[in-house]
């Protein structure tokens, strides 16, 4: 256990952050033909070793999290991507869950799987050189959602996931998410946000797990895409660090999840929280937010691979100010 407390706190250490690479082989298909890119196991590894071997990413980057074709695939030198990672002073993550399913009982509700064999493969995994995992539950908000049924499926889900991982000697990503759709006020997103944490750091109390070897993957607290609300990212940090009253102090950090918010937007919020006082490092574990558009310069043109690699720098070195307090959206228009 000590060993994945020194793991998830070196995850969350000063200034750096999680890049979260770990699109399915679906996902990752679809969005490389919306970028006009082939989708072949060959040009998703490109993209992937584009975004890792980014010149010094691990300046802002603790690690990445990778899926299992990736996380199987080797880079052009001929390391694997873990070894890869590990060489490039970051730390390989892998995404362990096989994805929501619809929930018995409920009114289109789901609940993430992928419990079934988890703790050999996580041991293979760690075996392969991973560190970390990664488990996302999806929660939406309604008429009558998300239920206290589909909120207690999916944190037990996550409790067993971690207990698991810990067993395995891997630091768990406990990834709660409520969507940001629908049409929600912020103070409805943090009620329900608020809720399901509760529920999942039960779980997670249940199951013995050591929270000084976990890094929790919240949703920032935000109006539904279709409120037409816009509130202020001060109004959104003072939000979102009000739904963490229920975690305990020894948590490892928190690592926020950026959702569908425009890559700037996120990292606005994200540099109003580090101003409201907090018992943990609030950093980020991006996705879209931090890769998209690193995907829309590079293109899959070998001739545009410093540009993929120049716009996701661009994005981290964004996000690191905001830790720091040194983010301001003037940044932004500095084209440097």
């Amino acid at each position: 256990m000590r060993l994945a407390a020194s793991a998830a706190a070196a995850l969350v250490a000063p200034g750096k952050g999680i890049l979260a690479a770990d699109e399915s082989v679906a996902t990752m298909s679809a969005r490389l033909a919306v970028a006009g890119v082939e989708a072949t196991p060959e040009n998703r590894r490109a993209y992937r070793e584009m975004l890792v071997t980014t010149p010094g990413l691990a300046d802002g980057i603790s690690g990445v999290i990778l899926c299992d074709e990736t996380f199987r695939q080797h880079v052009s030198a001929g390391r694997t991507f873990p070894v890869a990672l590990r060489e490039l002073g970051m730390m390989a993550g892998i995404k362990v869950d096989t994805g929501a399913r619809p929930l018995a009982g409920t009114r289109g509700e789901t609940v993430t799987e992928g419990l079934d064999g988890l703790l050999p493969r996580l041991r293979e995994y760690a075996e392969l050189g991973a560190e970390f995992a990664r488990w996302r539950a999806v929660l939406r908000i309604g008429p009558g959602t998300p239920s206290p049924l589909a909120i207690r499926a999916n944190a037990q889900a996550l409790g067993r996931y971690a207990a698991a991982c810990l067993e395995a000697g891997l630091v768990p990503i406990v990834e709660p998410e409520v969507l940001m759709d629908g049409t929600h006020s912020l103070g409805h997103c943090e009620t329900v946000t608020s809720m399901v944490l509760l529920e999942v750091m039960s779980e997670l109390h249940e199951y013995r797990v050591d929270f000084e070897g976990v890094v929790l993957k919240p949703n920032m607290v935000v109006p539904g895409s279709d409120s037409g609300a816009s509130p202020s990212p001060a109004e959104v940090a003072e939000a979102t660090v009000g739904t963490l009253n229920g975690v305990p102090a020894t948590l490892a950090g928190v690592a926020f999840l950026s959702g569908r918010q425009r890559p700037e937007r996120a990292t606005e919020n994200l540099a109003a929280m580090q101003h409201i006082p907090h018992l943990w490092p609030l950093t980020f574990s991006f996705g879209h937010a931090l890769v998209d558009p690193a995907l829309a310069a590079w293109r899959g043109e070998p001739g545009r691979w410093a540009d993929g690699q120049r716009a996701l720098a661009r994005r981290v070195a964004m996000n690191a100010a905001a830790l720091a307090g040194r983010y301001r959206p003037e940044l932004e228009l500095d084209p440097a």
